[in-house]
């Protein structure tokens, strides 16, 4: 903690600075402006990257990185805030110097494509950042998609030059589901819990730049006033990516978990399956209406994920043959037509054991409880 609170107050100083000597400070024609794009990690928060901007200027002494992915832990009710989707991230500016240690500590690569841009945009760019960094504009409400490190990059860049001129070049007819699966690629559970919990949004094709190694794609294919926006392109930090690895966060664990389910064949088990099923998708119904994250709505995973489930638990303890396989047969209609949904999902396979895993369980469920009685639908 005392990490993060020197670094905020390091932050801050240096804010404080750039706002109060800003007007005075006019940039060289030696200035040099430029994206910075910091590579994948293997912790959950830095899955995606990290994108940011450079302002170097020796002449006058400055060598800052503006970025806009800061938010305070300390923020009230911070789980809750972010799950709703209200909560404030915030600009901040770094010395060149530190930013690169933080990512030489975390064996990050950098890259860096510096802007072909007259230096009357540069010094545009320059005070927008520095108006930024001193004013409300500093916050934002974090959306996955639509409002990110990223996504606020290129926002103000387009600011300075005037129009949309930074927008996505590559990819545009892929879902943005199918673009975040390559980036859990080592992270087996995070992969599944994303695949589950985001709804339709995501399968929207993908034309908004809301990942860093996006923007870096589309940046060189970029033109303005007749030029390639970006003169060069180089690493700055080179690092090998360690390949890591699980004994449980893996689809062996997953799978062999989900068979150990059905070999076992105990009512308990089954029920607690169900309930933890049921949970889920109560979760999702909640989250839908409940945040602000639109990639959270209108989940069709709770076709699998179903809350009646709950109901079918409750009908088994209380012997209610009759609602048992009533209830137990609607859930397996809902599989089938979650299975027809997914048949061009790019997550298909990774759910497809859950599915066969409900379906056998419920199928066991039917026919232990439909002797002698009429099904009702």
């Amino acid at each position: 903690m005392n990490t993060i609170l020197r670094k905020i107050f390091l932050s801050l100083l240096l804010i404080n600075s750039l706002s109060s000597f800003s007007q005075n400070i006019l940039l060289s024609e030696n200035a040099s402006v430029s994206v910075i794009t910091c590579d994948t990690g293997n912790e959950s928060y830095s899955l995606f990257g990290h994108t940011a901007i450079r302002i170097n200027d020796l002449k006058n002494n400055l060598d800052v990185v503006y970025n806009y992915g800061a938010f305070d832990f300390a923020t009230p009710n911070f789980v809750a805030k972010f799950a709703k989707g209200d909560l404030q991230y915030f600009a901040v500016a770094n010395n060149f110097e530190d930013f690169m240690k933080q990512y030489s500590y975390e064996k990050r690569s950098v890259f860096e494509q510096e802007l072909n841009i007259p230096l009357t945009y540069k010094q545009k760019l320059f005070d927008n950042l520095t108006n930024v960094l001193s004013s409300n504009e500093s916050y934002y409400t974090y959306k996955f998609i639509d409002k990110n490190c990223t996504s606020m990059v290129v926002d103000i860049l387009n600011k300075t030059l005037g129009s949309q001129i930074i927008v996505k070049k590559s990819d545009t007819n892929m879902s943005y589901r199918t673009i975040l699966y390559p980036y859990f690629e080592n992270s087996f559970y995070e992969k599944l819990g994303t695949s589950i919990i985001f709804g339709k949004k995501v399968d929207e094709p993908g034309t908004k730049i809301f990942l860093p190694l996006d923007l870096q794609k589309s940046l060189k294919f970029i033109k303005f006033k007749g030029n390639l926006l970006c003169k060069k392109s180089q690493t700055i930090l080179e690092i090998k990516k360690e390949t890591t690895s699980s004994v449980w966060n893996n689809f062996y664990t997953y799978v062999f978990l989900l068979v150990l389910i059905i070999l076992i064949n105990k009512r308990f088990i089954e029920l607690f399956y169900f309930s933890i099923m049921g949970l889920i998708g109560l979760f999702f119904l909640f989250m839908g209406y409940y945040s602000e994250h639109l990639e959270l709505s209108n989940n069709y995973n709770t076709l699998l994920f179903n809350p009646t489930l709950l109901i079918l638990i409750y009908f088994v303890v209380s012997k209610n043959k009759k609602w048992i396989v009533n209830l137990a047969v609607m859930n397996v209609v809902f599989l089938l037509a979650y299975l027809m949904v997914m048949i061009t999902k790019i997550h298909l396979l990774i759910v497809l054991p859950l599915i066969i895993t409900s379906m056998v369980l419920l199928v066991k469920t039917i026919f232990k409880s439909s002797k002698r009685i009429p099904i009702v639908l």
